[in-house]
């Protein structure tokens, strides 16, 4: 298999670069960690911005936020930054990339973000097609011969700075980043041209959120994902992190 068809376990998707990262970050840094091989798509490559000097300080930025995350592929689609808007071919060209990496998780933005960049929702309806195209047959003209991939579970992450969320409280679920919560903060610092040291504050807050929200589960860190699907256990006691009682319980 080509290094462009290396399956990958889970793929994140983003409108910009540091969308990712700001949004579930610390969740892909621990599932590198526990094993799983993950990818990033931006959407655009989020030029021009009002700071950044240009395209390529921006890709060099996300790489070196990948490489803090320990990302094992990231892809920066030609979209139009500013102009991005949901229509058949972004949702196509991002089915082809779930083609080649087949993964078995997608996680992508959930909703929209007032007084922020429309792309993010833009990206939310880019992403849900692109997840169904990939497994439609019969249509192997459109998708470069590409085989069908059926993308087994989606999430979505989440841009908003409320830590109570507004997500509503079906399919939600926290993640404990405890561990990797430095691991976030670090990959959205590469993001200089985003984050000059006049909006440090933006990182405060992440992390602010992060320890809000985990601390209501009992973890240092957490960042919340949400399903359109409600969510099942097999086994609870797992699920619930419960060990057997012991001789002396």
């Amino acid at each position: 298999m080509s290094e462009q068809h290396e399956r990958l376990d889970v793929v994140a998707v983003g409108a910009h670069p540091d969308d990712v990262e700001i949004g579930c970050g610390g969740t892909l840094a621990r599932l590198v960690d526990q094993g799983y091989r993950v990818g990033i798509i931006d959407l655009t490559d989020g030029e021009p911005t009002p700071l950044s000097p240009g395209p390529e300080a921006r890709r060099q930025e996300a790489a070196e936020a990948a490489a803090i995350l320990g990302i094992h592929r990231r892809e920066i689609l030609a979209l139009p930054n500013r102009r991005l808007m949901d229509g058949f071919e972004p949702r196509v060209e991002l089915a082809k990339w779930l083609r080649r990496w087949r993964p078995q998780l997608v996680i992508g933005l959930g909703s929209k973000t007032p007084l922020a960049s429309p792309d993010h929702y833009q990206a939310v309806q880019i992403t849900d097609a692109a997840v169904f195209y990939s497994r439609l047959t019969k249509w192997d003209d459109c998708f470069d011969g590409l085989p069908v991939h059926a993308v087994a579970r989606q999430l979505y992450y989440h841009l908003g700075f409320d830590p109570a969320g507004s997500w509503g409280e079906a399919g939600r679920l926290t993640v404990d980043i405890s561990d990797t919560l430095d691991r976030k903060l670090a990959s959205v610092r590469c993001y200089r041209t985003q984050f000059p040291p006049e909006k440090q504050y933006v990182l405060e807050r992440v992390a602010a959120i992060a320890q809000a929200v985990g601390g209501a589960c009992g973890f240092g860190a957490g960042e919340v994902l949400t399903s359109p699907r409600p969510l099942g256990v097999s086994h609870l006691m797992d699920a619930l992190q419960l060990l057997p009682a012991g001789p002396d319980s």
